[in-house]
């Protein structure tokens, strides 16, 4: 592992722990040139995902593009960090144990908006209005409205 402060290519680890949730490895490295220390994450990571666009472009599935917009919907909400790796965790799992090598950006984002829907019914309703392209009051309404009914259903 490079040290990201010198580029030297030589680093120690000097602890490792499991994340709470056992998905990830949490390594704490020291630099023994420059002196400066950082952490890295080790995932498992059963297959190599490719995402479908609505364009049809395809592009490597990249994790923190996906956490990056659930962080964005969750901000300034009362959820913690690690719910939100869980969360982003349970929905890598989950693409990959489909089986499929290529993935629709409508699941990723389905799967989002489930995941998002039980942690969070604001931050559901912040990530399904630029998931899908909210334009009007009446979109929000409607959303709204579904969490309502769903809302009672479980009471």
């Amino acid at each position: 592992m490079r040290c990201p402060f010198c580029s030297d290519a030589e680093t120690q680890v000097k602890d490792s722990r499991p994340t709470e949730d056992g998905t990830s490895i949490r390594r704490r490295r020291a630099c023994p040139t420059c002196g400066q220390r950082f952490t890295t994450v080790e995932r498992v990571q059963l297959r190599d995902l490719i995402v479908v666009k609505a364009d049809g472009r395809r592009a490597p599935f990249d994790r923190e593009k996906l956490a990056r917009s659930v962080r964005i919907a969750l901000r300034k909400r009362p959820v913690s960090e690690e719910q939100i790796e869980q969360m982003i965790s349970g929905i890598a799992r989950r693409l990959e144990a489909s089986g499929e090598g290529e993935i629709p950006t409508a699941l990723i984002g389905e799967l989002a908006m489930e995941a998002l829907h039980t942690v969070d019914a604001v931050g559901y309703v912040r990530f399904a209005s630029v998931y899908r392209d909210f334009r009007e009051t009446k979109d929000f309404s409607e959303i709204l409205t579904r969490i309502d009914d769903s809302r009672r259903e479980d009471e």
